[in-house]
């Protein structure tokens, strides 16, 4: 037998075989890419909302793991920054300061025409490191269509520490950083981690895109309405009035919190009734919105989250998942007589 046949090779077919393993190389490798690198662009004087909310969720959590970190040492550097309504102390701790470091600057970083509006300020900040814009970050996120917003429009408030008076008693199930986003003054991306989580829970919304797969939104609302436990017993005497005595009034901290309560229908309303600082509420407001729940003043009226407008709200605060009118309404009734 003769096994010392000779084989033929066909130059150009090994050339288009070739060929053809070069372009599905390119094309593999190139899809790969090109959800970061849609992401990380930017364009002129336009922001993409898509980056920013994986910008949102990353600071959050890089923010969170400061807070996190800190509370872990023995001393957290509590000072106080004087009293809020009511002669309640408003304690700031270097936790606050080291989360607004890498939250605010990490954004400015990466966004540097951004309009950023922090609870804290701080002139001693390191240097931040980039952002990842890490595609597992982004991985619920990618699916969505781009959406390029005039930067002019975009106002980003963030909490480096929310409930920073329960941080330093040690009740750290309230505590969470958080950002939103503005647009033309209305709420459109929530983001607020819980840094304290077992599972370090980070849950997120974009307003008619989708909100983070861990939101747990199809249960039936308990009658609760949840309020501050600073001003539980002002609250107590309205919603009693308002109310028949089988709504239970359940106290919290951290108005973040209080939002996801709403948000995942364990209480059926947040009533806050004095002042409130728009970068406690922000990202609570889109997270409501996008769950097709509301956020008011106890006058009926949206906040306006544009940079121009007070920090303050003054008229105070309901959230609800549903029936917000007749809470309202009851409310309102009890309160214009008092």
């Amino acid at each position: 037998m003769n096994f010392g046949g000779t084989i033929r090779i066909n130059k150009f077919g090994l050339c288009i075989i070739i060929g053809a393993c070069i372009l599905l190389f390119y094309y593999l490798n190139s899809e790969s890419k090109s959800a970061a690198d849609d992401i990380k662009h930017e364009q002129g004087n336009t922001i993409n909302l898509k980056r920013l909310l994986i910008a949102a969720i990353e600071v959050a959590e890089k923010g969170g793991k400061e807070v996190h970190d800190i509370r872990q040492q023995d001393d957290v550097k509590e000072r106080s920054k004087g009293k809020l309504q009511g002669g309640v102390n408003d304690p700031l701790t270097l936790a606050d300061d080291k989360s607004h470091c890498i939250m605010y600057y990490s954004l400015k970083q990466n966004f540097p025409k951004l309009k950023v509006i922090s609870e804290e300020k701080s002139e001693d900040c390191q240097e931040v490191p980039p952002l990842d814009f890490d595609l597992q970050v982004a991985k619920d996120v990618i699916e969505y269509p781009d959406d390029n917003v005039s930067v002019d429009d975009i106002t980003v408030w963030i909490d480096p520490l929310d409930a920073t008076k329960e941080y330093t008693e040690n009740l750290l199930k309230y505590v969470t950083t958080m950002v939103c986003v503005a647009v033309k003054g209305k709420p459109v991306i929530g983001v607020i981690h819980k840094p304290f989580d077992e599972k370090l829970s980070t849950y997120w919304a974009w307003v008619e895109k989708g909100l983070s797969r861990n939101l747990n939104l199809d249960v039936e609302s308990k009658l609760k309405i949840i309020v501050s436990m600073s001003h539980a017993g002002e609250v107590a005497n309205i919603t009693e009035k308002a109310f028949d005595k089988s709504v239970e009034i359940v106290q919290a901290a951290g108005a973040g919190y209080k939002a996801l309560e709403v948000v995942e229908r364990r209480a059926a309303a947040y009533l806050h009734v004095t002042n409130i600082k728009k970068w406690d509420v922000c990202a609570g407001n889109a997270i409501v919105n996008a769950a097709k729940g509301k956020m008011t003043t106890l006058k009926g009226d949206e906040l306006d989250y544009s940079n121009d407008k007070d920090v303050v709200n003054r008229d105070g605060l309901l959230a609800t998942r549903d029936k917000h009118e007749w809470f309202l309404g009851r409310l309102t009734t009890v309160m214009s007589k008092a």
